[in-house]
């Protein structure tokens, strides 16, 4: 074991990158550095916001919807339909997006049926088996100030105890029970063999890209003052001629008196300020970040000419589908921990985890068909089923189309 010590100093190490993610998720990370084109004092005025992190990451997360497990022989979803799985589910997913992995911590309520508490990546960590995706020891900061972020709970896991230490109260608790692991489990967005919490949905390209698109978005917030407001000039003013630079570039009409010398002023204007290289420089960026995360120009703003039909967009999506059917198996592979150990805490019992193979977790379709695709589905379904009987049943068709059958959809469990 490493101990509570190690583990607090290796998330320390983590936080401020995952809290970093958090701020570009919220566009809150700050003003730019201009430098020489726009004075301190202005910066507050052009300054630009983006959200293309925000969208990158809800884009995949509302197409991620877990609706429960077959062969679910020790009732895991009914343990989540007990802790609000709607939510808890999509903070889980939108958590991992974020910071890479987030955790369900698990705890005992005392009536028999487990409390799930989602924690995000900057208040937990551990050391994990890569074989399980299960914790080896944990640990969680359970509540933290929120003025100076100092810790006023924690929590320490291991297999069969979990140690709850209240700051405030300065007070120690332990949890004993029957689960084969710590009753902290990860939620992953692609781990691998070297990083195995995972990677963010918000990549150093995606906020460098957002960072170099919102300069752009800047200097066109400059450019276009020059461009509403071309800049004039006047030669041959007499240096005790009084004149007012504001009246002047607001007023319909300007009287110039002659020079000493009987000369007339002469007034002209400097080029006007073009703004199509800031758009086509934003648009740029715009491709490449829509490249870097699977999304579409479309899905940046810059709308094509022609509706799109369900068959393109979902083709223009391939690449964010595949990613979806990446997560669910990650994501899936997280909740059947979460819902194997929650189980082995209701009935006090350490099940055998050989015991839940069969389990596995059903998700809403990436994309909704639409009513063409419905009746496209039904023939091939019927084909399918005469060549080979019973292939198709009311369970797969959910999956492909994302309607429940008629029998379930009476009990109020419709998915629209």
């Amino acid at each position: 074991m490493k101990g509570i010590e190690y583990l607090k100093r290796k998330l320390n190490a983590r936080r401020r990158r995952v809290l970093l993610r958090y701020k570009y998720y919220e566009m809150k990370n700050g003003r730019l550095d201009l430098g020489r084109l726009i004075p301190p004092e202005q910066a507050v005025k052009y300054n630009s916001v983006l959200g293309w992190c925000a969208k990158a990451v809800d884009t995949l997360a509302d197409r991620l919807s877990l609706i429960g497990f077959e062969h679910d022989t020790f009732d895991f979803m009914g343990i989540f339909n007990d802790n609000n799985p709607d939510v808890l589910f999509d903070s889980a997913i939108l958590s991992a997006l974020i910071s890479s992995c987030s955790f369900i911590y698990i705890a005992d309520s005392g009536d028999g049926t487990p409390n799930l508490q989602v924690i995000d990546g900057s208040n937990a960590t551990g050391i994990i088996d890569s074989t399980t995706g299960l914790l080896q020891e944990g640990y969680a900061v359970l509540s933290r100030d929120t003025d100076n972020q100092k810790v006023l709970k924690d929590a320490y896991f291991r297999t069969g105890i979990t140690v709850v230490r209240d700051y405030v109260e300065r007070t120690q608790e332990e949890f004993i029970s029957h689960a084969p692991a710590p009753l902290l489990v990860p939620i992953i967005y692609r781990p691998d063999a070297r990083r195995p919490f995972g990677h963010s949905r918000i990549s150093r390209s995606c906020m460098n890209l957002q960072n170099q698109a919102r300069m752009t978005l800047t200097r066109a917030n400059v450019t276009a003052e020059f461009y509403s407001h071309p800049q004039r000039y006047v030669l041959g003013l007499d240096e005790d001629a009084e004149f007012d630079s504001t009246k002047a570039s607001i007023s319909s009409f300007l009287a110039l008196d002659r020079g000493e010398d009987g000369s007339n002023p002469q007034i002209g204007q400097f080029t006007q300020q073009n703004m199509e290289p800031h758009i086509s420089q934003f648009k740029m960026y715009a491709a490449a970040f829509a490249g870097e995360t699977g999304l579409t120009m479309d899905d940046l703003g810059f709308a094509t000419e022609n509706p799109s039909s369900a068959e393109a967009i979902k083709a223009s999506h391939e690449t964010l589908r595949l990613t979806a059917r990446k997560a669910q198996r990650t994501f899936g592979s997280g909740f059947m921990n979460v819902g194997y150990l929650a189980a082995c805490l209701r009935d006090d019992y350490a099940f055998s985890r050989n015991a839940v193979y069969q389990t596995t977790p059903r998700w809403a379709p990436i994309f909704e068909p639409d009513a063409s695709q419905m009746s496209g589905i039904g023939d091939a379904a019927i084909k399918i089923n005469q060549a080979v009987p019973g292939y198709f049943d009311k369970d797969s068709l959910e999956q492909l189309i994302g309607v429940r059958a008629g029998a379930e959809a009476g009990n109020g469990d419709t998915k629209e």
